[in-house]
């Protein structure tokens, strides 16, 4: 590495000063202003830093799943004794990375460990700054799914800046892509190199209510999409009825995913049975994703059963969460899809039901909030005993909860403090699951943190809000 620039370092004092005063404020862990500063100084600094890394990069896009993969992916590489910089609290603009990269320089510019890995969460519309600055030696597509019109427009929008950024990567970089979509399978139309298929559809032939497909005609031909089976939303055996086009042959794939009272346990073929301590079938798909990644990296099949042996739950991603008398389970919706997996998490579980929807329209959950009713609510229709309805919009939540049938919400409150006051006052035997958009995540995690929350799923207390 040659010595770093004076530009570099302005860049990278400010970054560790900023850092440092938002930490001194109680600002929390300050995950996107240092990057914001270093960017403004020094647009290369991502690209300069994060080239310096002798473990290269890896990065991580689709519209869910991603900030789980990423940590799973963490665990085995840490399994490995390999070690990584990792944007883990899902700051993943270019800034949240650029954020990442400094923490892990010295006040000389060098990194601190040089054989370490940049591991980054990358949010879809940034896919490109991100491929052009780090080169990454593999980039994994979970899915494609409809999320924020306002922000990303439809589905093809964001499948054209996909193609954009791999015309920016080095041909040798593995694609890791998920061969149940179809919108994330076209990539490889678009891709001469080298690609990793994973799928669970063989796992899992259908469910019941998979919810609204997003994929339904072939970028190939235009003919429609059939499937054979869904799992969810689009995702399942499909086929192109013009050109024939069907889900690849996996390379990675899982044979059989029985769920339990501590999590999953799934069979893969070349790894045997793993056991995996996240509830879920989103979470099989994620574990899937994040072993086919390892695979592209060449790690030990034991340092990945390990890394997910070790597996927790991220901040809203189904952690358990204690607040008094009152038990919590987060779990981040934004988007059709993500609320439908939710939802089946609710209907598989034995006994009546207490759900709180939570709804924002910031610039970052999408203004637009006429998504929740694409959502098929009304198959928890007379499971659900008691819901709750909060957030800007919790008088929009309230009325889609009626008329999918459930009970009149035992509280409509907007503030999260007002909203944790009402379910505190009438705890039940069973923790309340939380649907939350990312935004109500954010405000609700930082009020949890005000009131000394603890996180059951980590053993410890919730930490305050990141910047």
């Amino acid at each position: 590495m040659t010595a770093p620039g004076p530009r570099l370092l302005l860049a990278l004092w400010a970054a560790k000063g900023a850092a440092a005063l938002s930490s001194g404020l109680r600002r929390g862990g300050a995950t996107a202003l240092p990057g914001l500063v270093a960017e403004r100084l020094d647009p290369a600094f991502v690209s300069t830093l994060g080239r310096s890394l002798e473990g290269g990069a890896v990065l991580i896009t689709g519209t869910n799943g991603k900030t789980t993969t990423a940590r799973l992916l963490a665990g085995m590489l840490a399994a490995s004794g390999h070690p990584a910089v990792h944007n883990r609290e899902g700051s993943n603009l270019t800034r949240g990375i650029a954020s990442a990269l400094a923490a892990a320089a010295d006040w000389r510019g060098r990194p601190r460990d040089r054989r370490a890995l940049a591991l980054m969460e990358t949010d879809e519309a940034t896919l490109p700054a991100a491929a052009r600055a780090l080169q990454p030696r593999a980039v994994a597509f979970t899915n494609l799914f409809r999320d924020q019109l306002d922000r990303y427009g439809e589905v093809d929008g964001v499948a054209a800046r996909w193609r954009e950024a791999l015309t920016l990567l080095p041909p040798a970089t593995t694609l890791v892509l998920n061969a149940d979509d179809p919108s994330v399978a076209e990539l490889a139309l678009d891709w001469p190199g080298p690609v990793h298929w994973y799928s669970l559809a063989g796992a899992r032939a259908s469910a019941s209510s998979p919810g609204p497909a997003d994929a339904r005609w072939c970028r190939a031909c235009g003919g429609v999409y059939r499937y054979e089976s869904r799992y969810a939303a689009h995702l399942g055996r499909w086929r192109c009825a013009g050109c024939e086009r069907a889900v690849p042959d996996p390379d990675t794939s899982a044979t059989a995913v029985e769920p339990g009272p501590d999590g999953l346990r799934l069979t893969i073929p070349g790894l045997g049975d793993v056991d995996l301590p996240l509830g879920g079938l989103y979470n099989a798909g994620n574990a899937l994703a994040a072993i086919a990644l390892a695979r592209a990296l060449d790690l030990h099949p034991d340092d990945i059963r390990a890394g997910l042996a070790a597996a927790r739950p991220a901040f809203g991603r189904g952690e358990l969460v204690a607040l008094g008398d009152c038990r919590l389970r987060l779990l981040l919706c934004k988007n059709p899809a993500g609320a439908s997996e939710a939802l089946r998490l609710v209907e598989d579980e034995p006994g009546p039901a207490e759900v709180a929807f939570v709804l924002n329209d910031r610039f970052a959950d999408g203004r637009d909030v006429s998504w929740i009713w694409d959502v098929d609510f009304e198959r928890l229709a007379g499971r659900v005993e008691r819901c709750w309805a909060g957030g800007a919009r919790a008088e929009d939540a309230a009325l889609r909860l009626r008329y999918a049938g459930w009970p009149e919400p035992a509280a409509i409150s907007r503030p999260p403090a007002a909203f944790l006051d009402a379910l505190a006052a009438n705890p039940g035997g069973r923790p309340v699951t939380v649907l939350l958009t990312y935004t109500a995540l954010l405000d609700l995690r930082a009020e949890l943190a005000r009131l000394g929350a603890f996180s059951e799923s980590s053993g410890t207390p919730i930490p305050s809000a990141t910047t």
